[in-house]
């Protein structure tokens, strides 16, 4: 169930419910209002007060002009007699035909800003979280729940200002009835019961429906994204995938129809039910009403005024009924984003701690032990204990699944450890500032992300807290050998890499890997974590990344190399090797392959296939 558990708690949707969380329901959309404009919320509020006032004034008013016509005497008199009440009808409905005007525009200057102050508040924690909230399958389900939220929001607003309408309307036609005649109350309240039942029942059905489906929605949204994504374009024509994925996504959609066909034959019977017993209640109503006439119980005026004011009535109840069950349902979903910011509180990376020192001579791993969360595998990393002396050259090489990436998170501080420390100098990396840390470390991840934004902008994103300078973008780019990479660019650094916009331009693999190396120069971390710099470079291009990795630490700058390529790192000053998460040896790459161990295996191995090939292409 995942997420899905705290359902339970607001699915008791039954009359009761409603009317207990209606003041809950109206404060929370008054204080999104009040958060996104103030004004226009003291307006809605006042101008749905004063309509409401107004519908009671104008059936006092239609009451004296009834009882006026319909009493004795000349016609004229009769006449001159309602003449004010007439006049009053008249003013009551200008003044809220102007009351209206003023909340319809009130709301639409509203609407769009709390969506928008929700929104922000939504990604705002969303990317305040740890790494491992976003790993989370639990914690993804609950992102992709609340994304709703806002909107729902939005809407919330519209639906306080017809609540409070319709509450007070209902207030001031149940005031009418009760002093025409007490026995005419609950027969109004009798005929809106069925459409409250049938409006919670197919609101809980598909509140339901939607948690329960939540996930399966956005499978279907990620296959027919993959049909037009640029980056699989190439494999669905040459493998031909696009067959296989639309009819995953032809067997997702009709689940998925399936389910909506489900709840429209519920919806359809349940109002079907509803209209019977309304249909029932109505006749019973007017029944009464006769009774009342015959036995001479009410006047013939009275029973004029009484029929408007039950045919205003139940509009009002039932548009009550329904606003508020619309308003309850809109009101799960912001319960939704709201539990997204109680949870992202309780995941967000922690403000403040320890100062680290400025200029530490190591960072030092002791007996670090992690396992990712969800795993019941054995521990990426396991007890391992290492040095990472600051201002040199550090690399750590290892088989797949040796546990390096998993290394170089913990020491950016993307993870905590499990168990052990890691300490810069004296200072516990799990009880510093985790944002000082953030600024020591810029990082060059094997799939660092491409945005969809200029070339200058993918550089500077590196730092967005400095200016952007055109000296530090060229110093950037120049450490990182871009130049040829920008000059080949029809607009420079202003082209815009995103090809499926206009006048979009991508790069290769290699070339996006230098604008990559050119972010992290941009940061100018006195920390550089670099994995797998050099995967998508040619054997040239290769000796030149290294060069320009060299002369970053050979300026002061500590270099975390990761690396399959055992030759690349002949110039480290100290190498880790890491197997099934474990560190087994360390030490400079010339006491490595002296020593014989796994360096030297792993060494020997690809220095052979590197001669296997030359000899292959000599002999051919």
């Amino acid at each position: 169930m995942g997420w899905s558990q705290h359902s339970d708690a607001f699915l008791e949707l039954n009359f009761r419910a409603m009317v207990t969380r209606l003041p809950s329901l109206l404060a929370s959309s008054f204080r999104l209002a009040w958060q996104a404009d103030r004004g226009a919320a003291r307006v809605v509020l006042s101008a749905e007060g004063g309509r409401g006032v107004a519908q009671a004034v104008s059936l006092l008013a239609v009451n004296s002009v009834l009882a006026r016509l319909m009493s004795d005497g000349p016609v004229e008199d009769r006449l001159r007699g309602a003449v004010p009440a007439l006049f009053a009808v008249a003013a009551v409905l200008l003044v809220s035909a102007l009351l209206r005007a003023a909340s319809t525009y009130a709301t639409g200057r509203l609407e769009p800003k709390v969506e928008r102050v929700a929104t922000e508040l939504y990604l705002e924690r969303a990317a305040a979280v740890e790494l491992s909230a976003i790993e989370d399958d639990a914690f993804h389900k609950l992102l992709d729940t609340a994304q709703y939220g806002a909107a729902s929001a939005r809407r919330m607003i519209g639906l306080a200002a017809q609540v409070v309408n319709a509450l007070i309307s209902l207030v001031a036609a149940a005031g009418v009835l009760t002093v025409l005649h007490p026995a005419l109350l609950p027969l109004l309240v009798t005929m809106t019961l069925p459409s409250a039942w049938s409006a919670l029942t197919i609101a809980r059905r598909r509140y339901e429906s939607f948690h329960a489906w939540v996930q399966h929605a956005r499978a279907g949204r990620l296959i027919s994204s993959l049909l037009t994504e640029p980056a699989a374009a190439p494999e669905i024509r040459v493998h031909g995938v696009g067959p296989f994925l639309l009819r995953h996504f032809r067997a997702m959609s009709e689940t998925a129809e399936a389910e909506q066909a489900r709840l429209a034959r519920l919806e359809a019977r349940t109002g079907l039910i509803a209209a019977t017993w309304t249909g029932v209640a109505i006749v019973a109503t007017y029944a009464t009403l006769g009774a009342l006439l015959f036995t001479g119980a009410m006047s013939l005026s009275v029973a004029g005024t009484a029929v408007i004011a039950i045919r205003t009535g139940s509009a009002s109840l039932d548009s009550l009924v329904l606003e508020i069950n619309s308003l309850h349902e809109e009101a799960l979903f912001v319960g939704d984003l709201q539990r997204l910011y109680v949870e992202a509180a309780k995941r967000a990376i922690p403000q403040g701690g320890d100062a680290l020192p400025e200029e530490p001579s190591e960072i030092r791993f002791e007996n670090v032990t992690f396992t990712y969360p969800g795993t019941s595998n054995r521990p990426a990393l396991q007890n391992v204990t290492l040095s990472v002396p600051l201002g040199r050259i550090v690399a750590l090489v290892g088989e797949n699944g040796s546990g390096k990436t998993t290394l170089v998170k913990l020491l950016a501080g993307l993870y905590a450890p499990e168990r052990g420390r890691i300490l810069w100098d004296d200072v516990d990396a799990a009880k510093a500032d985790r944002r000082q840390l953030a600024e020591r470390v810029a990082m060059v991840a094997q799939d660092f992300k491409r945005w969809p934004f200029t070339a200058r902008v993918n550089v500077a994103v590196g730092r967005t807290t400095a200016p952007v300078t055109d000296e530090r973008i060229t110093s950037s780019v120049a450490q990182a050998g871009a130049q040829d990479v920008l000059a080949d660019l029809p607009r420079g650094l202003d082209t815009l890499l995103a090809r499926g916009f206009s006048g979009g331009h991508d790069l290769s693999g290699g070339q996006w890997q230098r604008l990559g190396i050119a972010r992290a120069a941009y940061r100018q971390g006195q920390i550089l974590i670099v994995d797998e710099p050099t995967a998508a470079l040619d054997a040239r291009a290769e000796l030149e990344v290294f060069d320009r990795i060299r002369a970053l630490a050979g300026s002061g700058q500590t270099v975390v190399l990761i690396t399959h390529r055992l030759a690349s790192v002949r110039h480290a000053d100290l190498v880790h090797v890491l197997e099934q998460g474990r560190l087994v040896e360390s030490g400079t790459p010339d006491e490595l392959l002296a020593a014989g161990g796994v360096y030297a295996d792993l060494y020997a191995l690809q220095a052979a296939q590197f001669t296997a090939k030359v000899t292959s292409r000599e002999a051919g």
